[in-house]
């Protein structure tokens, strides 16, 4: 694996971790939204791994194809920067692109349990990949991420980084939301 892509893989693994260990510390609040109309920590992580399985199976797809992609060009360079800013601004809320919030909100979660086996599964599939990455295709337009336009191998790892980083800390308020909730439940 390229060195630089290793860095990102790293960076990706600790912060799921983290990710996994605080909706883990709900315990069966996990499932539990903090309010009406709003995600659980399981809905959250479920989301996270829907997005990164389905850029994986894309990437791979592209790759397999063997055909010739464009370059990034500086645009595109420029709103995947923006991106970027964007998703690490504390407190900032985005709608999620049509269909991938409407798979969320259906309410068929699978447990933590399984959502991390299944991330782990996912995350090995994401390693092979990066490790079999043709070095001629590492600063070409790979994935056409909705906001950013077509972005290279490095910007879709620094982009699912991001996005990890901005659920954390959505994970964090629905923690914070649901510690009066389970206070109370302990005490009755």
């Amino acid at each position: 694996m390229n060195h630089r892509l290793h860095l990102k893989f790293e960076q990706l693994e600790r912060a799921t971790e983290r990710l996994l260990a605080s909706a883990e510390a709900l315990g069966a609040d996990s499932a539990t939204a903090p309010a009406p109309g709003k995600w659980s920590a399981a809905q959250v992580v479920h989301h996270l791994l829907f997005i990164e399985g389905n850029i994986i199976q894309y990437v791979q797809k592209k790759v397999q194809a063997n055909e010739e992609l464009p370059k990034v060009g500086l645009l595109t360079r420029l709103r995947a920067q923006l991106v970027r800013l964007l998703l690490r601004l504390p407190g900032l809320k985005y709608k999620a692109p049509r269909g991938v919030a409407t798979l969320t909100d259906a309410g068929n979660v699978p447990s933590l349990p399984e959502l991390r086996r299944t991330w782990e599964s996912s995350r090995r599939q994401l390693e092979r990949l990066l490790n079999e990455f043709p070095g001629r295709l590492l600063n070409r337009a790979i994935f056409p991420h909705p906001r950013s336009g077509r972005i290279t191998i490095y910007q879709v790892m620094e982009f699912l980084l991001d996005h990890l980083l901005h659920h954390q800390q959505q994970v964090a308020r629905i923690t914070k939301a649901l510690r009066p909730a389970a206070a109370v439940r302990a005490t009755s």
